[in-house]
């Protein structure tokens, strides 16, 4: 697998605006709610996303259910790794399980276009391998006259 660049990284929160006032408030890292109680910014430096995801919507995203499993670690943080493409995630979730790995999310598109796969490090971060589309467009050509330009 070819890791591109860190798409995003934050802690896993609580709901109870918590880690806001934490983040936001005591730090003073201006977050937006894109989403109930999912905080974020694309414009600190360091890394193309930093996000407070609460526990219930990333359980929901890897598991399909708003409570974590039991007998697996609660992560304390979350870390994106962005590859090539959409087929690179799915290439990325085979050579973990090949070897040895348990991923919690095999390699789906996310409602919001993002493809992800999902596993927890020895040290339970919840690590996701991705393809972050809007975050390879500024990449790209526009059009074949830019090509080669």
């Amino acid at each position: 697998m070819e890791i591109q660049f860190i798409a995003g990284f934050g802690p896993i929160g609580t709901e109870d605006r918590r880690s806001h006032t934490f983040w936001a408030e005591t730090l003073g890292l201006e977050l937006e709610e894109s989403a109930p109680s999912y905080f974020h910014t694309e414009r600190l430096e360091g890394a193309k996303a930093f996000a407070i995801w609460p526990l219930s919507q990333a359980a929901e995203s890897t598991f399909g259910t708003k409570q974590w499993p039991e007998g697996l670690p609660v992560p304390q943080a979350w870390i994106e790794f962005d590859v090539a493409s959409p087929e690179a995630v799915a290439v990325a979730a085979s050579e973990l399980i090949e070897q040895g790995h348990a991923v919690l999310k095999p390699a789906t598109e996310e409602p919001w276009g993002q493809w992800t796969t999902r596993l927890m490090s020895p040290e339970g971060l919840l690590v996701g391998i991705s393809w972050t589309p809007w975050m390879h467009e500024a990449a790209q050509p526009t059009d074949a006259a830019d090509v080669g330009s």
